[in-house]
């Protein structure tokens, strides 16, 4: 049963391993589809990002003394929550999503930082939640939810960075030359032959 410091100990390592999968990878990988399916980086990250605002809602709820209904019937068909989320990400900017994807999580873990152990222990805290604690709803809705995906999105990372390498690998020593000469602002190259299809001075 999670404590609450085993909770934002979890909750820091799983991100920690997301970010580390996201560090090397172009703003073009990131919004490419092939993570899961059709799902992009970015779409990805605002599912994550809409599971911690979920929670968000779930705990003010429970604060007013109401059941996150919301939450739990996300929990109940995640793969239905999800499939919503990445229709609700569409279109969105790139920057707009990891500031949300940052900002959601330092949101959650100030609302888990105001919770007692009893709180998130004990399983006959809230009725509303079926029996199970505070914690491991929390958990299930969060790291567990995010660890699913990280796989996914190590092999996606893995798979691009590969891409790029043998892409560049490609690159003869010629073509090399030819791409810095016409970068310099010379069209020709400095073998004295121009490349096919560059028109002849008149």
């Amino acid at each position: 049963m999670p404590t609450l410091e085993n909770l934002l100990d979890q909750l820091d390592a799983v991100r920690e391993k997301t970010l580390m999968a996201l560090e090397t990878l172009p703003d073009e990988a990131l919004v490419a589809p092939g993570v899961i399916g059709r799902w992009s980086v970015a779409d990805l990250l605002s599912i994550l990002t809409a599971w911690d605002a979920e929670v968000v809602t779930g705990l003010l709820r429970l604060e007013q003394g109401k059941p996150p209904e919301k939450l739990l019937a996300a929990l109940a068909n995640p793969d239905l929550y999800n499939a919503a989320r990445y229709q609700d990400a569409q279109g969105r900017d790139l920057d707009v999503v990891f500031e949300d994807f940052q900002g959601a999580r330092l949101h959650l873990e100030e609302w888990l930082s105001e919770l007692s152990e009893r709180t998130l222990t004990d399983a006959r805290r809230y009725k509303g939640l079926g029996g199970v604690s505070l914690g491991k709803l929390i958990a299930k809705a969060t790291y567990e939810q995010e660890a699913r995906y990280l796989p996914f999105l190590t092999a996606f990372a893995d798979r691009w960075e590969t891409a790029e390498e043998e892409a560049a690998s490609m690159i003869a020593p010629a073509d090399i030359d030819i791409i810095g000469t016409i970068a310099a602002g010379d069209p020709t190259p400095s073998n004295g032959n121009r490349p096919e299809g560059t028109p002849q001075d008149e």
